[in-house]
C-alpha cells in the first residue's frame, strides 16, 4: 500500500464570529436593529447611550472611524450562506435574487425549516414524502403503496425510507405525513410532557376512534376502566389538538411599518436620510475603555473587542444602507417624480459599482428595508427593475402602462390584449400579445372577453 502526498491550492471564506456580526447587520431592519442594539446595551457595560445633542454634533463632524467602510467583498456570496448553487449565470438579474418573505406553500415552509438540522440525503426523502402528502399533510395514498414507491424511487436507502417518515411524523410538524387522522393526533400528543392524561388520550386514540367520533364518553370511560373526570380531561386534550399537522406561516401581528430610509424633495433635489427614530445609538465608554487599555483580564477584554465590533458593523451598515439608498433615489428621481411609467431598468449590479461593493452587498442591505418618499412608503427593491427583452424600458413600466390603458378603457368595450399591444407600439414600446396576458393576470384583471373584471378597479393593487 502506497502512500502518496499531494499539494494544492484552495480559496475559501474564513467565517469570523466579526464577518458573521457584519453579515448579520447588513440584514437588520430598523425594528430588528433597535431590539439588537437594545439588547446589546444591557447584555454589554463597556456600552452607552449617546446623547441626543452628542449624536447631533458626532454626525455634524464625523471622525475617521465613523466615515470607515468595510471591505464588503470578503463577504461570502448568497448562495454560500443559504446552501444554494454558487453557478449562476451572469446574466441573470441580480434583482430577482433579493430575499423574498415566507413561501406561502407549507412544503418548502418545513423543508426550510429541516435543512437547519437535516443532512442533504435525509432532505431528499423528506422531500418526497412532502410531494406525497395533500393540503393538510396527510398521505394522498395507502401507506403500504407509498412505502412501496419510496423504496423504488431510493433504493439504497430502502431501509431509511419508512424511518425518514416517522422522524416526520414526530418532527418539527408532528402529525405531518400521517396516515390518518389518529395517528396525526397521536403524533401530536406524543410531542406533549408525559402525564395519565395523555396516556389515556393516547389509548383512545390507539383504540376507540369510534366512541371518540361519536363522542360518548361514558361509554369510553366504560371500555378504558377510567373515570368520568379523567375521560373528560383527555377529550379535551384531544379536542385542542390540530385537525391537520400543517402550520400556518407566522404572522407579523404590527401592521406598522418602519422606514429605514426617508427620501424628501427640498431646493430642486432629492435628499436622503437613515430615519434614526427609536434606535439607540451606542458608543463605547471612555472610561471604561481607559481603564482597559493596559488590562489583561480575558473576559473584559471580550466585552471590549464584542463592543467595538458592534459599534463599527452598526456604523459600517448604516453607511452602506445610506449609499445605496442614496443611488437608488438618485436614478430613479423620474419614478418618485412622475410614477411607475417612468421607472428605468436598474439592477443591483449597477448600484453595487456605483458604491463600490459587491452586488450580494447590496442584496443583503435593500432586503426587507423600506423608503418613505412623498410617493408612499415601499420597500427599497421595489426600486430595482427588470429590463424589458429588447428594449430599453423596465417591464414594470410597461405593466403601469398596461394598467393605465385598461382603466381607462370603455366599460362597455373593453381592451383585447392585442389592441393594447398596438397601442404601447405607438408609443414605442413593442411588446407582445402574451406579455399583456402576463400583465392582466400579474394585476388580477381578466381577459376583454370575459367581459367583466376578475377584481374590481377600485381594489386594484397600485403598481410601484
Amino acid at each position: 500500500m502506497k502512500a502518496n502526498l499531494r499539494t494544492g491550492l484552495s480559496q475559501g471564506v474564513n467565517l469570523t464570529p466579526q464577518l458573521l456580526q457584519s453579515i448579520r447587520l447588513l440584514q437588520l431592519t430598523a425594528p430588528q436593529l433597535e431590539q439588537e442594539l437594545r439588547q446589546a446595551l444591557e447584555r454589554n457595560p463597556l456600552l452607552e447611550q449617546e446623547d441626543v445633542a452628542d449624536a447631533e454634533a458626532d454626525e455634524a463632524a464625523p471622525d475617521a472611524d465613523q466615515l470607515e467602510v468595510a471591505a464588503w467583498d470578503e463577504l461570502p456570496e448568497p448562495a454560500f450562506l443559504s446552501g444554494g448553487s454558487a453557478g449562476v449565470s451572469g446574466d441573470e438579474d441580480a434583482a430577482a435574487r433579493i430575499a423574498e418573505g415566507e413561501s406561502s406553500d407549507p412544503r418548502l415552509r418545513l423543508l426550510r425549516l429541516l435543512s437547519l438540522h437535516w443532512n442533504h440525503d435525509d432532505l431528499a426523502i423528506a422531500g418526497w414524502w412532502l410531494d406525497h402528502c395533500d393540503d393538510r399533510g396527510y398521505l394522498e395514498q395507502p401507506l403500504d403503496a407509498l412505502l412501496a414507491a419510496a423504496r423504488a424511487a431510493f433504493p439504497a436507502r430502502a431501509a431509511d425510507v419508512g424511518v425518514l417518515r416517522l422522524r416526520l411524523l414526530h418532527g418539527d410538524w408532528p402529525g405531518m405525513a400521517a396516515a390518518d387522522p389518529a395517528e396525526c393526533l397521536a403524533a401530536q400528543l406524543r410531542a406533549l410532557p408525559e402525564e395519565a392524561i395523555r396516556a389515556l388520550a393516547l389509548r383512545v386514540l390507539a383504540s376507540h376512534m369510534d366512541l371518540l367520533a361519536a363522542g360518548d364518553a361514558a361509554a369510553i370511560a366504560a371500555a378504558t376502566g377510567a373515570g368520568a373526570a379523567e375521560v373528560a380531561a383527555a377529550l379535551a386534550m384531544i379536542r385542542g389538538l390540530r385537525p391537520h399537522p400543517v402550520q400556518a406561516p407566522a404572522l407579523d401581528t404590527d401592521a406598522h411599518v418602519v422606514p429605514d430610509v426617508v427620501a424628501w424633495r427640498a431646493g430642486g433635489a432629492w435628499r436622503v436620510a437613515l430615519n434614526r427614530r427609536g434606535a439607540p445609538r451606542l458608543r463605547l465608554a471612555e472610561h471604561c475603555e481607559r481603564a482597559l487599555a493596559g488590562s489583561q483580564h480575558v473576559a473584559l477584554r471580550g466585552l471590549l473587542e464584542e463592543a467595538r465590533w458592534l459599534v463599527r458593523g452598526v456604523t459600517m451598515r448604516n453607511d452602506t444602507l445610506l449609499r445605496t439608498a442614496q443611488v437608488l433615489v438618485e436614478r430613479q428621481s423620474a419614478f418618485l417624480d412622475q410614477g411607475p411609467e417612468a421607472i428605468l431598468p436598474l439592477t443591483l449590479r449597477e448600484v453595487a459599482e456605483a458604491i463600490g461593493v459587491h452586488e450580494s452587498t447590496v442584496s443583503r442591505i435593500v432586503s426587507g428595508k423600506y423608503i418613505q418618499t412623498p410617493r408612499g412608503t415601499f420597500e427599497l427593491k421595489r426600486m430595482f427593475a427588470v429590463r424589458l427583452e429588447g428594449a430599453g424600458i423596465a417591464g414594470s413600466a410597461v405593466r403601469a402602462m398596461v394598467k393605465r390603458l385598461i382603466d381607462s378603457e370603455p366599460p362597455t368595450a373593453p381592451l383585447a390584449d392585442d389592441v393594447i399591444a398596438g397601442l404601447l407600439a405607438r408609443q414605442g414600446v413593442r411588446i407582445a400579445r402574451r406579455t399583456v396576458a402576463k400583465y392582466r393576470d400579474q394585476l388580477a384583471i381578466g381577459p376583454a372577453r370575459a367581459g367583466q373584471r376578475l377584481a374590481p378597479r377600485q381594489a386594484r393593487q397600485e403598481c410601484v
